[in-house]
């Protein structure tokens, strides 16, 4: 084997290292988690294919999305427990995908999703939060049938966080996967979360605002602070102030607008 040889083969095994296998996102520092994609300004439906696109062409740090699983194990993003007057849990997906999105959209499923948020995708992380089921024993093999899916199609890397309402499917996820996880219902502190291998708090914004005490201690510990869903000029500027490390919101622009109005001033 001569040098040559191995010199080239050293450069191709550099090249491989900085592929998609070991990219990370998000890689920026904006903030902005788009709520349900970025839909409002355009007038998109909220989990579409289309806000979803959206989000990443603003570059947002993250887009939000919802997943449910129907009668017939198919994992779907959609906000609601129903879908068209449809309850997603006891309906097949065959009768659901009758009923077409505002825009034309067929009712995704998450490995449609999951394909398009990997597709020219180098700034926007995807927040799947992984809705509460009927019951508790369903909720977590929800929550492995969907980690599985990321694993299969190679998506990890860019799967900025998990986060559900349900603690259980958190704590599930935590067993199976390394993908960071954040809790929605406001109900714990950051040292029992950080104790139980949550890695961060999305709580309301009205619940930062009862305990201030835990961003500060969120802070102390480790704790990735995340809240939802601050729209008004008002509260995206008390999060800002506040330093938190990512805000969920309908307004992902302005937010945008705020953030590089700050880094501006911090020149």
């Amino acid at each position: 084997m001569n040098l040559r040889f191995i010199v080239i083969m050293m450069m191709l095994v550099s090249l491989c290292s900085c592929g998609s296998m070991n990219y990370k996102i998000p890689n920026n520092n904006n903030k902005a988690v788009a709520h349900r994609g970025a839909w409002k300004q355009n007038n998109f439906p909220e989990n579409s294919i289309a806000s979803l696109k959206h989000a990443i062409e603003l570059g947002c740090a993250g887009s939000e999305f919802d997943v449910r699983m129907t009668a017939d194990s198919v994992l779907i993003i959609n906000h609601d427990a129903h879908y068209n007057g449809l309850l997603v849990e006891d309906t097949k997906y065959e009768d659901l995908i009758k009923f077409k999105l505002s825009n034309g959209e067929k009712l995704p499923t998450l490995k449609e999703y999951l394909i398009v948020g990997m597709t020219n995708n180098t700034t926007t992380g995807l927040v799947c939060e992984i809705k509460p089921s009927k019951d508790k024993a369903r909720g977590k093999f929800i929550a492995r049938k969907v980690v599985n899916l990321v694993k299969d199609l190679k998506a990890t890397p860019y799967l900025a966080f998990y986060i559900s309402f349900d603690y259980d499917i958190l704590k599930e996820i935590t067993k199976i996967s390394q993908t960071k996880t954040q809790y929605l219902k406001g109900s714990k502190s950051p040292d029992q979360v950080k104790a139980d291998g949550i890695s961060g708090i999305d709580y309301h914004l009205k619940v930062f605002k009862e305990h201030p005490e835990w961003i500060k201690r969120s802070k102390e510990i480790g704790v990735v602070l995340n809240a939802w869903t601050a729209n008004t000029p008002e509260d995206l500027d008390w999060l800002l102030s506040n330093n938190f490390d990512f805000i969920t919101t309908n307004e992902p622009e302005l937010l945008l607008k705020k953030v590089s109005f700050l880094k501006l001033q911090n020149y």
